[in-house]
């Protein structure tokens, strides 16, 4: 039986069958009390003064914010090093990851363009171009040397940050890679190579990589400004372009079938896949 409380503050109970019978006593915030007793036949029962204590155990569920749960998983990613040295940022080895808002977007990028390892890549990258003599317009010596390391680390720049973290989160899409890692090589080499064409929405959908495709075009575009002037024009926004989602691709296969394996502490593939 349950009753409530008149204005007065006593509880009424009718109709009682005599015998043992138990009393609790629940609010909220407060110990529940529990007495018990005999009713004799006949008897109208009155219970002592009841004094009720404040609970010393408060149950509190705390539930993370899809914000705060994404943070977490970016820092795990900003941790992501090939062989232990190059940054390997952009991909992820959960399936179902938060989305990332721009903040976070932003953040990974910047952590990608600072990091001295993306200059000794830059470094060796126009060491190369230097010794085949590639856009010859920049000369040779130290002044061809660094036009050259300038104009690879610029593009590196300019394709991250258009292509990760500005048009991403202008269009609410991801730049990660979402590794698959279940299925068969053929389903897994076409899941990578299609990576580079599409990408996950932040709303958890499939959609086409405009971040990826446009953002090597206006990189492509924006190097005519500092590319030697023989070596400018359409082609050259094309050229890059094209190499950009060509690298997309390879990077796809790479991160799908390598690159977990080549990354320390890199969490475990999924046994299934949602």
């Amino acid at each position: 039986m349950e009753s409530a409380s008149d204005n007065d503050g006593n509880f009424n109970f009718a109709g009682v069958p005599p015998g043992p019978f138990k009393l609790s006593f629940t609010s909220p915030g407060f110990a529940t009390l529990t007495t018990s007793d005999v009713l004799l036949p006949g008897e109208d029962y009155v219970t002592p003064q009841v004094e009720l204590v404040v609970a010393t155990t408060v149950e509190v569920e705390v539930h993370e914010t899809q914000q705060e749960v994404a943070e977490e998983q970016v820092h795990v990613e900003e941790k992501q090093r090939l062989f232990g040295v190059i940054p390997n940022f952009y991909v992820t080895y959960v399936p179902n990851a938060a989305p990332l808002d721009a903040k976070q977007k932003f953040q990974l990028g910047w952590k990608s363009v600072i990091d001295p390892v993306s200059f000794g890549i830059a470094g060796v990258t126009a060491g190369l171009e230097q010794a085949d003599n590639a856009f010859s317009g920049y000369g040779q010596g130290a002044q061809g040397y660094a036009k050259r390391f300038g104009a690879t680390y610029t593009d590196f720049v300019s394709g991250t940050f258009i292509g990760n973290a500005i048009l991403p989160s202008l269009l609410k899409q991801d730049p990660r890679y979402f590794y698959r890692g279940t299925g068969s090589r053929k389903s897994r080499f076409l899941y990578a190579m299609v990576n580079a064409v599409i990408c996950k929405g932040d709303n958890g959908r499939w959609q086409a990589n405009y971040s990826n495709m446009l953002g090597t075009l206006a990189a492509g575009g924006i190097s005519n400004l500092y590319y030697p002037a023989s070596s400018r024009g359409v082609g050259l926004t094309f050229e890059n372009a094209l190499i950009g989602i060509g690298g997309s691709a390879f990077s796809g296969v790479f991160q799908e079938f390598f690159s977990r394996k080549l990354t320390p502490h890199a969490p475990d593939p999924p046994a299934t896949r949602n």
